[in-house]
C-alpha cells in the first residue's frame, strides 16, 4: 500500500494588520512507500531526548514547539528515507476576494489542486491500494467529514481510482508529524526566507509551486 500525508502551515486569515496572520498559506503531501522507516524517525528522535526533555514533552512533536535540534534530527534522518514531497503555497495576498470570505472552500480548492498534481506526476503506484492521510485541521466534526467528503468526490469523479481517505491526529499517526515537519520548513522557508531546514530534505521535493503567480 502507498501512503499519502497531507499537512498544512500557515493560516487562512486575511486580516494583515493582525500580527500573527501569515502571508503565505503551504499545504504538502509526503509520500511513502512504507510507514515503518518514516515512523521510527519519530522514535528515534524521543529516544535522543533527555530524560527532562521526555518528562516535560506532551508525546507528539510539533515542529514549531521543538527545538533547533529537534528539528534538524527529523529533517535529516528523513532525508535518508525513499519519500518524495510535492507542496503548493499560496501568496494569500493575490487570493480572489470572494474565496477570502469562503476560507473551507478555498481550503478545499487548494487540496484538490494538489492532488491533480499527485495522479498528474504520477508520484504513486497507481496499481496499488492508497491511503491518504490528512492532519484533523478542524475540531468541528461536520467541517472534518465535509473535507473528507470533498476529496473523496473529486477523486472518484476525475480519477476513478480506489483510494482509502481518513483524517487524524498526530499523536495516532507518527508520520503525520513528519509531514509537519516538512510542511513547516517549506513554509518556513516562504514566509520567512530562512531556507536551513528546506535545504535539508530539498532533494526529496519534486514539486513545489504557487497557487496564484
Amino acid at each position: 500500500m502507498a501512503y499519502i500525508f497531507l499537512d498544512e502551515s500557515g493560516d487562512l486569515g486575511f486580516n494583515f494588520e493582525k500580527k500573527k496572520t501569515s502571508q503565505f498559506f503551504v499545504i504538502t503531501c509526503l509520500f511513502v512507500s512504507q510507514k515503518g522507516p518514516v515512523e521510527k524517525i519519530i522514535k528515534k528522535t524521543f529516544q535522543s531526548f533527555t530524560n527532562k526533555e521526555s518528562k516535560h514533552h506532551p508525546g507528539a512533536l510539533h515542529c514549531f514547539r521543538e527545538k533547533p535540534k529537534t528539528r534538524h534530527k527529523v529533517l535529516s534522518l528523513l532525508n535518508l528515507k525513499d519519500v518524495s514531497i510535492i507542496s503548493i503555497y499560496l501568496n494569500k495576498k493575490k487570493v480572489y476576494s470572494k474565496l477570502q470570505d469562503e476560507k473551507h472552500v478555498l481550503y478545499n480548492y487548494v487540496t484538490n489542486i494538489l492532488l491533480d498534481r499527485i495522479y498528474t506526476r504520477k508520484l504513486i503506484s497507481l496499481n496499488e491500494p492508497i491511503h491518504l492521510v490528512a492532519s484533523r485541521r478542524e475540531t468541528n466534526r461536520f467541517l472534518n467529514q465535509n473535507f473528507e467528503n470533498y476529496l473523496r468526490t473529486q477523486i472518484d469523479i476525475k480519477h476513478q481510482l480506489p483510494i482509502q481517505i481518513s483524517i487524524s491526529t498526530p499523536h495516532a499517526e507518527k508520520c503525520l508529524q513528519v509531514a509537519d515537519f516538512v510542511c513547516w520548513a517549506i513554509f518556513r522557508k516562504r514566509e520567512h526566507g530562512d531556507e536551513s531546514y528546506y535545504n535539508l530534505i530539498k532533494q526529496k521535493i519534486v514539486e513545489e509551486n504557487p497557487l496564484f503567480p
